[in-house]
């Protein structure tokens, strides 16, 4: 018996491997994901050979198959938004917003509060948490430098706001892929956790703004603000986040605000329950037109340049990175290399609520080994689906379907936010290169520490995430709670054990 365990245990631990060489190869060797998810892929291969010596590699190879076609359509979704995303930072829609909020009038204690508000509502607009960032850190670092705010509770804000997109936005490529993994639909997961999004919102805007209560009551120029970013910063721009420039020109020129129309059409659109790729197609479809009447487009540079862009740059990475980690986790699933993580989570947890929190911490503990938020929500994603299914027990498909909900909200939670308090995670490392080059006076430079110490926001969604699932007060939440008559199956073992 005490060998079998033994030949377990390092069967077990050879099924893990491809996992860690994952690891390895994105945070210690800085590999792209398009590279090392291959790699990743064919290690998981070889172990999978290894390990059912009858199999061909055809017939391994269709387990990563397998888990692809059944995230086909996302492709599309993620084409479009991606394409949604290009016309909202060129026609003038994300300027729009951004001119919008700057008229309320940004001093030394609102520059941080405002800054979380642009970020949000433009990061939901253009589904960007980078672009959003490197369009609106110039902005506000040199507003707050102008008005003599404090620069590092500035700089979290701008961070925190830009990825609120991503975890509650339509057109997010890591919204659109966690909800597919989990088959729910996008706008039935915003409504789950839009209240609880927007409440951890409203306490972050408090504590950003208490924690600049100290500093004075000085208005800072927009236009001077832009007018002191150097050239060092914009040469920086165009060669990390090339759209950013154009909206920066737009801001300092200035765009009707009925430019905001066609965000608003994608989200009224959304909440009547179309189909997310026609929501999308509205909102390329009206930027086009009111881009023609601001004077901010026309149909050819819209189709050959904003179109084109937006489609090119999600077939080019975001697409064919995700499905390479999408083979990985079939084939990672389908040798079970993953059933003594299940196993153990379900032997610690007494009920749904801990059985859930703990998806939230694989969801988590998965972000901070790969490094990468698409690339946790793919490979984690099934992992915990599985745990859920096989381990709760549900009255009707509702009931399931809510579960569904929850565990996309972890994955794309966990992934985004959980990013950013991860020190060698790629958001903060590009967020710090971005400051640095756009705000170049800071002594030292900024570091990834700095984007973690004031981000209030982000301990909010991740700490309140998985404390209200632990304890079971997330039903205090509207429309957050999970099913009440749901429960953990008895295991074999305990219904044994519950016998004698």
């Amino acid at each position: 018996m005490e060998k079998r365990k033994t030949n377990n245990g390092w069967i077990s631990a050879v099924k893990f491997l491809p996992l860690l060489i994952f690891a390895l190869l994105v945070i210690v060797f800085k590999l792209d994901l398009l590279v090392a998810a291959p790699i990743a892929t064919f290690s998981a291969l070889i172990i999978y050979l290894l390990l059912n010596r009858g199999a061909s590699f055809e017939q391994a190879f269709e387990q990563g198959l397998n888990a692809m076609r059944k995230i086909a359509l996302i492709f599309f979704i993620l084409m479009f938004a991606y394409g949604v995303a290009e016309c909202f930072m060129a026609t003038g829609v994300g300027a729009s917003l951004i001119v919008i909020a700057l008229k309320l009038g940004v001093t030394a204690r609102t520059v941080a509060p405002i800054s979380i508000i642009v970020t949000c509502i433009l990061s939901t607009a253009t589904g960007s948490s980078w672009g959003t960032f490197a369009a609106c850190a110039p902005i506000f670092l040199w507003l707050n430098h102008l008005a003599g705010g404090d620069v590092l509770l500035t700089l979290c804000g701008v961070a925190g706001g830009s990825c609120f997109g991503d975890n509650i936005g339509m057109i997010s490529d890591v919204t659109v892929l966690s909800c597919g993994m989990q088959e729910v639909k996008i706008i039935d997961r915003i409504k789950h956790q839009m209240y609880w999004c927007l409440g951890c919102l409203a306490i972050a805007l408090v504590l950003f703004y208490l924690g600049g209560s100290h500093l004075p009551n000085v208005q800072g120029d927009v236009q001077e603000a832009l007018q002191q970013i150097p050239d060092e910063a914009y040469a920086a721009l165009e060669e990390k986040r090339p759209s950013a420039l154009l909206l920066l020109d737009q801001v300092k020129n200035g765009v009707p605000y009925y430019m905001i129309i066609p965000m608003v059409i994608v989200i009224v659109l959304s909440f009547l329950g179309l189909h997310t790729l026609l929501c999308l197609g509205a909102g390329m479809v009206s930027s086009l037109l009111l881009g023609m009447l601001a004077g901010t487009a026309d149909l050819s540079g819209w189709l050959n340049d904003i179109v084109y862009t937006g489609f090119s740059d999600a077939g080019s990475w975001v697409i064919v990175m995700m499905m390479w980690v999408a083979a990985f986790g079939g084939i990672m699933n389908a040798m079970n290399a993953f059933d003594p993580l299940s196993r153990g989570v379900v032997r610690i947890s007494g009920n749904k609520h801990q059985l859930m929190g703990w998806c939230g911490v694989i969801c988590l503990l998965g972000n901070m080994a790969l490094a990468d938020e698409a690339a946790q929500v793919a490979t984690m994603s099934p992992i915990v689906r599985d745990i859920v299914e096989k381990n709760v027990e549900t009255d009707n498909e509702q009931d399931a379907y809510r579960f569904r909900l929850r565990l996309a909200t972890f994955t794309s939670s966990m992934g985004i936010y959980g990013s950013q308090l991860i020190p060698w995670h790629c958001f903060p490392v590009f967020f710090t290169s971005i400051a640095n080059a756009v705000y170049p006076i800071y002594p030292g430079g900024f570091s990834s520490i700095d984007i973690i110490s004031k981000n209030y926001l982000s301990f909010l969604i991740v700490g309140t995430a998985l404390i209200l699932t632990f304890t079971g007060w997330d039903r205090f939440i509207p429309g957050f709670g999970l099913p009440k008559t749901a429960r953990l199956k008895k295991s074999k073992e305990k219904a044994a054990s519950a016998a004698e």
